[in-house]
């Protein structure tokens, strides 16, 4: 039963906190819409910020495992699953999911790079990368590290241009450009 509630607490401020923001959501709008008592909160979380890095870390475990999971069903070939993770975007956006990352919101709301949330959101971004450099180094990259760091930064500013314009074909687009910078670090361009 109490692990019911501290989930239902984590599940509601994630999704609180991905709608609203994290400074603007209130923790007692938490627990009005989770329907708990502060002492449940407190029984489970010291504070505001432990609940946030607790719905981040669920966040990361849920966007990573379905991230990588979709990638991996396009495409046996390493070099179409580097192109493959723009495909999954455009397809989240598709269904909706294009209210922006709780990570890179998080990094703006605590721009301190030494506070626990932003390190947690950074940590979850580097997670992204070691993946995408791993794509490029099964699919035979020159340099694997620079070319997962070009799609990660074509990744987020497709997160953000989504998020900002609501324009879903960022991911299509993006894609053209991961095409080149793909196929000039394989040498098959």
């Amino acid at each position: 039963m109490a692990r019911a509630k501290r989930q239902e607490l984590v599940e509601t401020a994630l999704e609180l906190f991905h709608r609203e923001g994290f400074h603007a959501t209130g923790i007692d709008r938490i627990l009005a819409t989770a329907g708990v008592a502060k002492m449940t909160l407190y029984h489970h979380f010291r504070s505001k910020d432990e609940l946030i890095l607790a719905a981040l870390r669920l966040r990361d475990e849920r966007f990573r495992n379905e991230f990588m999971r979709s990638i991996e069903r396009k495409s046996d070939d390493p070099e179409q699953r580097l192109l493959a993770i723009f495909d999954v975007l455009a397809e989240l956006f598709g269904s909706g999911e294009s209210g922006g990352c709780p990570f890179i919101n998080a990094c703006a709301e605590y721009a301190d790079p030494d506070s626990a949330i932003h390190r947690a959101a950074a940590e979850h971004k580097r997670m992204v990368l070691d993946y995408v450099c791993e794509l490029a180094t099964l699919a035979g990259a020159r340099d694997a590290v620079c070319l997962a760091r070009q799609l990660c930064i074509l990744l987020d500013g497709v997160i953000v241009t989504a998020q900002v314009s609501g324009n879903a074909d960022s991911a299509r687009l993006a894609r053209q450009v991961a095409v080149l910078i793909v196929r000039e670090q394989l040498g098959s361009g």
